[in-house]
């Protein structure tokens, strides 16, 4: 038993290791992933402004970041809180579909702006309990950078909102698309089997 257990374990980590660290891939660029952001916001029903702003708090555009708590990607989604809405957060395309699905939902759920990004950064939970913003230091600032950043978004659109109000074709690159989603998906096998390897070893006291 101990040794099957052993092979398992020597397999599992030869997995891990075989597979390229998707950070040393070229990351989707920012530019890309605006226009990715406005296209499925407009197509959503929802303001791409709001849609931008969460984008820009929660990871600055930037795909490829996670927290120390287990968020990933754009929108920086649990995966369990992705997965229970029928989203994959480690493809770029499902993260932003996700991220703005539940701001939606928020938004529906409260009836005001700043109440859903609340709920969106602590939770409908706490939003419901304190009848508001919760008193988080976190939230508050949350909170008012996204509303912050959108107002200067509605004086001042960003180009990729202007792009596709205007009908100019966005400029997507689906090879570069592909090619991070696949490393995302890899992140994700890693983690996965890391966590279960892990598991393992500390289950038997190793």
């Amino acid at each position: 038993m101990f040794r099957k257990a052993l092979l398992y374990i020597v397999a599992l980590v030869c997995i891990i290791i075989s597979f390229p660290n998707s950070a040393d891939a070229e990351a989707v660029s920012k530019v890309t992933v605006k226009d990715l952001i406005v296209k499925h916001s407009m197509e959503m029903g929802i303001d791409p402004a709001i849609a931008l702003s969460i984008a820009k708090a929660e990871s600055g555009y930037c795909h490829e970041k996670r927290s120390r708590y287990g968020a990933v990607g754009v929108f920086q989604l649990m995966p369990s809180t992705a997965k229970r809405m029928g989203y994959n957060p480690y493809h770029i395309n499902e993260n932003i579909k996700g991220g703005i699905a539940y701001y939606k939902q928020m938004y529906k759920m409260f009836g005001k702006m700043e109440l859903a990004l609340a709920a969106y950064n602590a939770g409908p939970g706490n939003v419901k309990k304190y009848n508001g913003v919760p008193p988080f230091a976190e939230t508050k600032k949350f909170v008012a950078s996204i509303m912050n950043n959108y107002n200067v978004l509605k004086s001042n659109p960003d180009p990729s909102i202007a792009r596709y109000k205007a009908g100019v074709p966005i400029n997507i690159n689906y090879e570069q698309l592909s090619s991070d989603s696949l490393n995302s998906e890899i992140e994700n096998f890693r983690f996965e089997n890391e966590a279960i390897l892990k598991s393992y070893l500390s289950n038997q006291g190793i």
